[in-house]
């Protein structure tokens, strides 16, 4: 009998009852039913078709089924992109295991942290990664390269090839089964593991498409530029979901003439990047570089400048797309077509992340959860079937992060009267100067409007006699000195807001994911000697 469990708004009964929900393993299952044998993976001169992806999976899964992983067991793989990378996730899914995958560039100590929190039944480990399984010696090790192996350690290629001709069926999943815990970038303290589950990002899949890449067939084809173990990954299951091709780089590394070759090869149409990277193609392309394939160029992670996003626009044409949101949100908050790039509206100098995705709602918030009017700022605040079901264990983390059943997303915003959103900056980058929020994003906007300017960071700085002030890290054209951009910073903005120094650097620093963040900013203001003494914030 179907328990009815009272509305507590209307105190009307609705169904309660337990649902099962759809394997992700069947996205791949069911393309290989329809599409056997058409092309689903190339890396290099390695062509795999949708049937034998498929048949991959089954093997593999196969092998983890041999290994007693199974419902609920945790896979974390740790490792570059390599052809068998989307075998090991389809064949978690397959045994009702979750997919846990890390930035291959930690350290084996940042990935004993991570695994303490998501304690793995297995981990899969790159080539050059023996030092981070000989740290969780705890836990049984395989090997993932696209080179077959040798030696004693399980090898995902001979597992594969071992059990081909295996086949397992799909598990079942109920709704709200975890299928991806899912690290997020900008973690400090102990990680936090955002927990996504199958039908979360089923969700994620469809508003993809519904959203980012209107019309993605089987006739399309992507290009992977990211590593697969974040919002690339997430990317690449929508191409899945439609039957099109995914072409991975060959190499571990990105070389933007490669790149454009492969475009032009194999008529690609969607990519997925970060801003960084999307300047460095930009920047590459050559009188005969053919990029008329290309359909939707989506950019995320990080924020992007007027100046670079007019360049993009100009240089690609009406195919740049940018979405905003975050692991926990997965990428579904907002959306930037590339109708809008034409004439990106902006306030005071902040380029539009876009209007809400579908099925979602954004608010903006004060610090004590209510609502503000259109134009004031306060945090971007979601609700949706986008949001994630909460942080792995870790209820003081859950309770910060929501607030009366609302998502904060920890970053500050305004919405306009058309519901166009701008993101002003993270709400922990802030700093008081003389009493005065500074809102670091706001600054580095204004310095790049110098023309000399190519790129720039400001983080706060400690200061006896104001608490804090402005430290800017500056990429300049030649003939332009920090005591010059100085000058012109106290000309063009409000003396509070003008920053008490600026470091000139050939590039700036990034994370691991490409982005340009307070942490190394500050680290590089600290290696070059310029930092505060004593400082430590």
């Amino acid at each position: 009998m179907t328990e009815m469990a009272p509305d507590p708004r209307t105190g009307s009964r609705t169904p309660s009852v337990t649902r099962r929900t759809s394997n992700l393993s069947t996205l791949l299952r069911q393309q290989a039913a329809r599409r056997r044998d058409q092309t689903a993976l190339i890396r290099g001169d390695v062509v795999w078709t949708w049937g034998e992806l498929d048949d991959r999976a089954d093997a593999l899964a196969a092998a983890l089924t041999d290994a007693g992983v199974g419902s609920g067991d945790v896979v974390m793989l740790h490792a570059p992109n390599s052809r068998d990378y989307l075998s090991v996730m389809f064949a978690t899914w397959r045994v009702g295991g979750i997919v846990t995958p890390t930035n291959a560039k930690l350290t084996a100590e940042e990935l004993v942290q991570l695994a303490e929190v998501v304690r793995p039944a297995l981990l899969i480990v790159g080539a050059g990664a023996e030092d981070h399984a000989a740290a969780l010696d705890a836990t049984p090790s395989w090997a993932i390269s696209d080179a077959p192996g040798s030696g004693a350690t399980p090898h995902v290629g001979r597992l594969i090839d071992k059990h081909l001709g295996a086949r397992v069926p799909d598990a079942e999943v109920m709704t709200g089964d975890p299928a991806w815990f899912f690290f997020t970038s900008g973690s400090s303290g102990r990680p936090k593991a955002a927990v996504l589950t199958h039908d979360h990002l089923a969700f994620i899949i469809n508003n993809h498409i519904a959203d980012l890449m209107p019309g993605l067939s089987s006739d399309d084809a992507t290009l992977v530029l990211a590593p697969l173990s974040h919002g690339a990954g997430v990317h690449v299951l929508t191409h899945v979901a439609r039957g099109a091709r995914i072409v991975l780089l060959p190499g571990g590394s990105l070389d933007t003439a490669q790149a454009w070759e492969l475009v032009a090869e194999h008529r690609i149409s969607t990519m997925f990047t970060v801003p960084t990277i999307l300047n460095r193609l930009v920047q590459s392309v050559a009188g005969d570089t053919d990029h008329s394939s290309l359909r939707y160029v989506i950019y995320a992670g990080a924020p992007i400048t007027r100046q670079d996003q007019r360049r993009a626009y100009e240089v690609l044409g009406a195919v740049i797309e940018q979405y905003y949101g975050l692991a926990e949100v997965t990428g579904a908050i907002t959306v930037l077509p590339p109708a809008l790039h034409d004439d990106v509206p902006t306030y005071q100098g902040i380029v539009t992340a876009g209007y809400p995705r579908t099925g979602m709602t954004i608010s903006i918030r004060d610090a004590d959860g209510n609502p503000v009017p259109s134009g004031e700022r306060g945090e971007i605040c979601v609700v949706g079937p986008a949001v994630f079901a909460g942080y792995l264990e870790n209820d003081e983390a859950n309770a910060k992060a929501f607030q009366d059943g609302w998502f904060r997303t920890g970053d500050l915003g305004v919405l306009d009267e058309r519901g166009l959103l701008y993101i002003t900056g993270r709400a922990s980058d802030m700093y008081i100067s003389g009493g005065s929020n500074i809102d670091p994003r706001e600054v580095e906007e204004k310095l790049v409007t110098h023309p000399k300017v190519q790129a720039a960071g400001v983080v706060g700085a400690p200061d006896p006699d104001w608490g804090e002030v402005g430290y800017a890290v500056a990429v300049v054209d030649d003939g332009l000195t920090a005591e010059d951009l100085l000058g012109w910073c106290r000309e063009h903005m409000a003396r509070y807001k003008a920053p008490k120094r600026v470091h000139l650097v050939d590039q700036l620093p990034t994370t691991a994911y490409g982005k340009v963040t307070t942490p190394v900013l500050r680290q590089l203001l600290q290696d070059a000697g310029v930092w505060p003494k004593g400082g430590s914030r």
